[in-house]
């Protein structure tokens, strides 16, 4: 890769890794739905005007139908179940949970696309559901309250729905425009949580800092990573812009340790690097060696 996709590599999980914050800070005070609202209402404002620049709108249009499901499924109830859990568990802890993404993806696209699996494959998928089965047990220990434990299924609901939209965009969203699919998908989802949203505004307004935690939200983490995003797709390819996601732990966790004072354990990061090692192996990143004929 050259200096300038690193340079997005790293600015895009940075971003993504603060999404965690930003959630942790605004749900308590907005509530799940309004928050999820804001993020893809805001995240819409920004790329449209992007996307009609680029006279996208048409395709836009023609692929309306399969980006509403992308909106719903990739943005609008993972949005939601990740405000939701933010109301419970540390935002590093969710970071680590959300690393799942490609890891549900490699298994439906085995499933669904029938696409092929190998060793390393269900070696990854095997490792990765170890460590998430490990990492909820030691969270529920860690974490105070009863909403640990609906927090953690609620962020690997949200991670397979992830993995499941990327199978899907890929079935069915092949000939669209990559911007085209982002813009859609958070004014879809936008459309979606507008009434619900307005149904559980707050009774009192919250405070600047916390509208300011929805507009980098919704601006920074939301908007503007998904054109980095896409970006990245389009230069380097999917296969390696997907290695975003094992930076974003470190960033969620660094930020959320240093502006919110969360502890990282050291189980937590063994654990972390077990999911990881597995998601790697299930998506291809890493492939276990292959026995030689002398070997053999």
């Amino acid at each position: 890769m050259k200096p300038r996709d690193i340079a997005d590599l790293v600015l895009l999980a940075a971003l993504w890794g603060a999404s965690f914050l930003f959630m942790r800070v605004a749900a308590p005070h907005f509530g799940p739905l309004p928050l999820a609202a804001l993020r893809v209402a805001g995240a819409a404002l920004l790329l449209l005007p992007l996307l009609a620049m680029r006279s996208g709108l048409g395709g836009l249009r023609r692929h309306w139908r399969p980006i509403a499901v992308v909106g719903l499924t990739n943005s609008a109830l993972p949005f939601l179940a990740f405000s939701l859990a933010a109301l419970y568990i540390p935002a590093g802890l969710s970071s680590i949970l959300n690393a799942t993404s490609p890891m549900f993806g490699a298994l439906i696209a085995m499933a669904w696309l029938r696409e092929p699996s190998s060793a390393s494959r269900i070696a990854g998928l095997g490792i990765g559901f170890i460590g998430v089965v490990l990492l909820a047990g030691d969270s529920n220990s860690l974490v105070a309250g009863q909403g640990a434990g609906l927090a953690i299924g609620l962020c690997l609901g949200a991670s397979a729905l992830y993995g499941f939209s990327a199978c899907f965009a890929k079935r069915y969203l092949g000939p669209a425009e990559s911007l085209a699919v982002a813009t859609g998908s958070q004014v879809s989802a936008a459309l979606v949580l507008a009434l619900p949203a307005w149904w559980a505004w707050p009774a009192s307004n919250p405070a600047p800092r916390q509208w300011l935690a929805v507009l980098a939200l919704a601006l920074f983490c939301t908007g503007i990573a998904y054109v980095l995003y896409f970006r990245l797709i389009a230069r380097i390819g999917p296969a390696r812009a997907i290695a975003v996601t094992f930076l974003v732990p470190a960033f969620a966790m660094l930020w959320a340790g240093v502006f919110l004072g969360e502890a990282v354990t050291v189980g937590m990061l063994a654990l972390c690097a077990l999911i990881l090692l597995g998601t790697s192996l299930a998506t291809g990143v890493l492939v276990l060696p292959r026995r030689t004929r002398h070997a053999r």
